[in-house]
C-alpha cells in the first residue's frame, strides 16, 4: 500500500539543470539591477552627513562666538578635527559639542567662517 507521500508525490523527481539555471539567471539580472542603487545610496548618505556636520560645526562657531562676545577668532589654516583646540585653547567648540573630536577635518577663517578640509566618511 501506498503512503499518502508517495501518492502526491508521483513521478516527480527534482528540478531539471535548465530550471536551475533560469533561476539563477533571473537572481544574476535581479542583483545586477539592486546593487548600483543600494551603493549609490550609501554615497548620498555619507555626502549628506558631511554636510551636516559642517553645518553643525559652523552653527557651533557662531554660537561660541556670540557667547564670549568675540568678532574675530583665531584663524586656524591646518585642518583639525580637535574641536577641544579649535579655533584656540581659550575659546574653543568643545563645550558646546557632545564629542570634542569630529570625523572631519575643519579649518577657519578669523571672521569664524568654517571649511570642511576632508570627511571621515
Amino acid at each position: 500500500m501506498k503512503t499518502l507521500w508517495q501518492k502526491l508525490h508521483k513521478g516527480n523527481r527534482g528540478f531539471t539543470l535548465v530550471e536551475l539555471l533560469i533561476v539563477i539567471a533571473i537572481i544574476g539580472v535581479l542583483a545586477a539591477i539592486i546593487l548600483p542603487n543600494v551603493t549609490g545610496l550609501t554615497g548620498n548618505a555619507k555626502t549628506a552627513a558631511a554636510a551636516a556636520e559642517l553645518t553643525l560645526i559652523q552653527n557651533t562657531m557662531d554660537v561660541m562666538m556670540s557667547r564670549d562676545g568675540l568678532t574675530t577668532v583665531t584663524a586656524v589654516s591646518v585642518a583639525t578635527n580637535n574641536m577641544a583646540t579649535f579655533p584656540d585653547a581659550t575659546h574653543n567648540l568643545a563645550s558646546l559639542l557632545r564629542s570634542s573630536t569630529t570625523k572631519g577635518t575643519y579649518t577657519c577663517t578669523a571672521a569664524g567662517v568654517v571649511s570642511q578640509a576632508t570627511t571621515g566618511y
